[in-house]
């Protein structure tokens, strides 16, 4: 039996239909300042600043990279957007890489549905090898709170990363999908994490003082992807 609505649920429908049909949130950055830690007017949240346990991310101009040790452990270099954001999102980094040493594991992250407080850090890590040999890599992966704790979504070899090269990561619904120069690397599902931010993130293993040889040069980030194209 359907139940008539009373005369104040459609002022209650009215609102909800302005808000469903707000315009995509986006946030673009060339990172224009000298930061340590990246704020850009407190549009940023760090890994150490607000969760403890990890690594911060600064910028000199045009430029955004890790301040990870690389001496051990997975305190990734971590920043997220700040604000309130849609559940399906896209995250799109371009890429700087040199001086690539397969004897280092350098990665350039892009965050989604992500989350920092103080000894947690939750969301998912789409993560790409700077390399360009046999031993590169895509992967997704889940954050589960403490230090340590993260659970591979899924995995693939390959294809490596150049100078300049464009990385993106969509998720819509519990399907999360990687991209290398607008074509289709890897797609994983998990629905562990239903809302949370944007972000980039960095990871240094096996050596030191190699933070500024990689990182990302410009950054966007956007919610409500599923009006646009993954290959644009």
């Amino acid at each position: 039996m359907r139940h008539r609505l009373p005369i104040l649920s459609y002022a209650f429908l009215l609102m909800a239909t302005t808000i469903s049909n707000a315009p995509a949130r986006t946030y673009t950055t060339t990172f224009p300042l000298i930061e340590n830690p990246i704020s850009e007017k407190n549009n940023w949240i760090n890994g150490k600043t607000a969760g403890l346990d990890w690594a911060n991310i600064r910028t000199t101009k045009g430029f955004a990279f890790g301040t990870e040790s690389g001496g051990g452990g997975y305190d990734d270099s971590t920043a997220l957007v700040a604000g309130n954001w849609g559940p399906d999102q896209i995250a799109e980094a371009t890429v700087h890489t040199l001086n690539q040493n397969d004897n280092l594991y350098e990665e350039v992250e892009l965050r989604l549905r992500s989350s920092l407080s103080a000894h947690s850090a939750t969301g998912y890590e789409i993560n790409f090898r700077c390399s360009k040999t046999g031993g590169t890599y895509v992967q997704i992966v889940r954050w589960n709170g403490p230090l340590g704790k993260f659970s591979y979504i899924t995995t693939t070899k390959g294809p490596g990363l150049s100078d300049g090269d464009v990385v993106k990561a969509i998720i819509i619904g519990k399907v999360i999908t990687a991209y290398i120069n607008g074509v289709q690397v890897l797609q994983g599902t998990d629905s562990t994490y239903s809302n949370g931010s944007p972000g980039v993130g960095f990871f240094l293993q096996s050596g030191t003082g190699m933070n500024g040889d990689y990182g990302f040069t410009r950054f966007t980030a956007t919610d409500e992807p599923k009006k646009r194209d993954p290959r644009s």
